[in-house]
């Protein structure tokens, strides 16, 4: 029988798989700054230089970025899956948002379930916080905050299904998400109603939540972006009847200008 030595690893290779899994969990964000240093050398119970070590490696790695004099973050590109020029391509294409939709049916139905099944008191409370802030901007009638909270509010539905892969999926959708609940409600909010349904639509997903529900909070989410689907497509026809009856007025004065 063979035996193989069994090394004690290093402190900062300990250091670095807590960090690494801090990130992977979602307890660090993109683009968040680390505590300074000597603060988080304390938390960890571990040395400055070892600590300082770890953070050099993660750093290497890409994971961490240090700005002279500015402190340590989470590096700002993590999980950014997608570039500007097919973010373009979304939005220039009419088809590919129904497409997006369909996406966000099985990605945002998946996290609205486990989230009611696995959501502790902390992250029900988080996503409760992150309803309070889009009910706030809703009020005031903040366009461009309410979409901000509008995608909060679902990621933090993502982060408290405790999947991590999923969590990550969101994320790296973060940019076209944002571009995606920013164009829709453009052309759905200057109606009243509609704008009242979506958000008593949010209600019932975060009431699922709150009550363990994990079906009903999967068929909120159905029910949500199933009327989001409907509202757009009676849009678009909409859109398409105005555009109609403009060009049939135009029509109709350049007949009159002849003769």
């Amino acid at each position: 029988m063979v035996y193989k030595s069994v090394r004690q690893p290093k402190i900062s290779d300990v250091i670095m798989q807590q960090i690494e899994e801090m990130i992977l969990e979602g307890a660090l964000n993109p683009g968040q700054r680390l505590p300074p240093e000597r603060e988080l050398s304390v938390k960890f119970g571990v040395s400055r230089p070892s600590l300082r070590e770890a953070v050099q490696k993660l750093v290497a790695r890409g994971l961490l970025s240090s700005r002279h004099g500015g402190g340590t973050y989470v590096a700002d590109n993590l999980g950014s899956g997608f570039s500007d020029p097919l973010m373009s391509l979304f939005e220039s294409h009419p088809e590919a948002q129904y497409d997006l939709l369909e996406f966000r049916y099985a990605l945002e139905g998946v996290s609205a379930y486990y989230a009611a099944l696995r959501s502790t008191s902390a992250d029900k409370q988080n996503i409760r916080h992150c309803y309070d802030e889009l009910q706030r901007f809703h009020d005031l009638r903040e366009f461009d905050n309410e979409v901000r909270a509008d995608v909060e509010f679902h990621l933090s539905i993502a982060a408290a299904a405790h999947n991590t892969v999923l969590l990550h999926m969101m994320r790296a959708l973060f940019s076209l998400l944002s571009h995606h609940i920013g164009g829709n409600l453009s052309k759905i909010y200057p109606k009243a109603d509609y704008r009242h349904t979506i958000h008593e639509q949010h209600g019932l997903l975060l009431a699922a939540i709150e009550a363990g529900d994990p079906v009903a909070a999967r068929q909120a989410v159905h029910d949500h972006l199933a009327y989001v689907e409907e509202v757009l497509q009676e849009q678009g026809k909409e859109n398409t009847r105005v555009e109609r009856s403009l060009r049939r007025a135009d029509l109709n004065l350049q007949d009159k200008t002849a003769s």
